[in-house]
C-alpha cells in the first residue's frame, strides 16, 4: 500500500488537507477540470486511490465530480475548494464543448513537465485559466490568450534559459489564415497578459514569447504546418510536434511527447 496516499485519504476525510492534497488540488484548478486518471498521475497513485483521494475531497466540500464524457470521471473544485487553494476562479462544472480539449491540454501538461529538463531546470506552467485571471476584463473579444505559456528560469542549462513557450493543442483544424494570424499574434506580443494596451506589442521590445509550441492531432497538423509556412522569417520560432497519445478521451495517460518537426 502507499502509505503517503492513505494518509492522504485520511486528512481529506477529516477536512484538512496536505501538501499532496493542496498541490493536486492546484492542478485541478488551473486545469478546470481532470480525469480520474490523469488526477492519478498527479497524485503519483492508483486510480483506486486517486478515485478515495477525490472521495475525501469531495466529502470535505473541496470538489465536485461526475461521468459525463466518455472515459473515466471529472474531477473540479467547488469554491470551497477554490477559497482553500486561495484561488479567484469562478466555481463552475466543465462544458461538455470542451471536455476533449482540457483533456489533451492536461495531457501535455504532464507529458512535459515528466522530462527530466522540465524538473531539473525548474520550469513551471502557467495555464489559460491564470492567464485569463491574470488578464481580468482586459482581454479584449478578439485578443487570443494561448493554452499555457512554460517559463524557464534564467540559468536553465538546456540553452532557453530565460525563456516563455506559449503551448496550443490543437485538435479541430482552424483555416489557415485563423491559425496564421493566430501565431503572428503570440510571436508579436511583448507585454504579459493583463498589461496595458500600449504594452501588447512595443516596436522594437523583445517578444514576449520566444517560441510558440503546437501540439497537433493528425487532423490538425497540416493545416498548423501550412500556416506556419506563411510566416517567413517567423516559422523558425514555430515548432510542431504531435499531441501525447494520453490527449485521447479515455486514453491510459501516457507521457510520451511527438517528435519535433
Amino acid at each position: 500500500m502507499d502509505a503517503s496516499a492513505g494518509t492522504t485519504d485520511a486528512t481529506t476525510a477529516s477536512g484538512r488537507l496536505t501538501e499532496r492534497d493542496i498541490a493536486a488540488l492546484l492542478f485541478v484548478a488551473d486545469m478546470y477540470a481532470v480525469q480520474l486518471d490523469q488526477l492519478a498521475v498527479v497524485l503519483g497513485v492508483t486510480q483506486a486511490r486517486a478515485r478515495a483521494v477525490a472521495l475525501g475531497w469531495r466529502r470535505a466540500g473541496y470538489a465536485e465530480s461526475a461521468r459525463i464524457g466518455p472515459g473515466p470521471p471529472w474531477h473540479w473544485l467547488t469554491r470551497s475548494g477554490l477559497s482553500a487553494c486561495g484561488l479567484p476562479y469562478r466555481a463552475a462544472s466543465p462544458a461538455l464543448s470542451r471536455l476533449a480539449h482540457l483533456r489533451a491540454v492536461t495531457a501535455v501538461r504532464l507529458a512535459l513537465e515528466a522530462t527530466p529538463g522540465y524538473s531539473a531546470a525548474g520550469a513551471f506552467w502557467r495555464g489559460e485559466r491564470r492567464l485569463r485571471a491574470r488578464a481580468g476584463g482586459r482581454v479584449g473579444l478578439r485578443e487570443h490568450i494561448p493554452d499555457a505559456e512554460v517559463h524557464w528560469p534564467d540559468g536553465t542549462p538546456a540553452g532557453f534559459a530565460g525563456e516563455c513557450w506559449a503551448i496550443e493543442a490543437e485538435l479541430t483544424p482552424k483555416t489557415v489564415a485563423r491559425t496564421a494570424a493566430i501565431m503572428h499574434e503570440i510571436l508579436t506580443r511583448t507585454g504579459d497578459y493583463g498589461c496595458p494596451a500600449g504594452q501588447a506589442r512595443v516596436p522594437g521590445a523583445a517578444p514576449r514569447h520566444a517560441r510558440v509550441v503546437y501540439l497537433c492531432s493528425a487532423a490538425a497538423r497540416p493545416t498548423v504546418a501550412r500556416a506556419r509556412a506563411t510566416l517567413a522569417g517567423a516559422a523558425g520560432r514555430v515548432e510542431i510536434r504531435g499531441l501525447p497519445p494520453a490527449a485521447d478521451m479515455g486514453a491510459p495517460p501516457g507521457r510520451a511527447l511527438g517528435r519535433a518537426r
